[in-house]
């Protein structure tokens, strides 16, 4: 029996995937619990609707990615430290910080999104990344100052 997964399932099979399994299986697992329907024309036509549209809001919100990182690339963001002997940097720069500066700026950006090859606890500046989506990089700089 051919049936349309709705959810995944370990081991058979992702939501959207059309899949051949056993009779019984199918309608007494699968379709019983909500996790495939009957594959039909009329199924076939919705996941298909169903995917046009999934695909129409990963490009908006790519589009939206970009956007975002052509006002984000190269800009800086400048923070004010305390320093001790030799202009050693007392702490770091964290994520929630970066995070905190960028959302002043107007960009909402979660800090999980940010991220730091090294830490930043000396002057000067600073190439931080930024994942807005899995296709979509921006790159800040952050600089450190007295």
């Amino acid at each position: 029996m051919k049936v349309i997964f709705i959810k995944d399932v370990k081991g058979q099979g992702k939501e959207g995937e059309i899949k051949e399994v056993k009779d019984g299986y199918a309608q007494n697992f699968l379709i019983r619990n909500g996790y495939a329907v009957a594959y039909t024309s009329r199924s076939k036509e919705i996941l298909d609707i169903k995917n046009k549209n999934k695909a129409d809001a990963l490009a908006k919100e790519i589009e939206k990615c970009e956007k975002i990182k052509q006002e984000l690339d190269n800009k800086v963001i400048t923070f004010k430290v305390k320093t001790g002997k030799q202009d050693q940097v007392f702490g770091s720069i964290s994520t929630k910080q970066i995070a905190g500066e960028l959302a002043k700026m107007g960009y909402d950006i979660d800090k999980k999104k940010i991220v730091l090859d090294e830490q930043i606890s000396s002057l000067g500046f600073h190439k931080v990344m930024i994942n807005l989506h899995k296709k979509v990089q921006a790159s800040i700089t952050v600089q450190l100052i007295k």
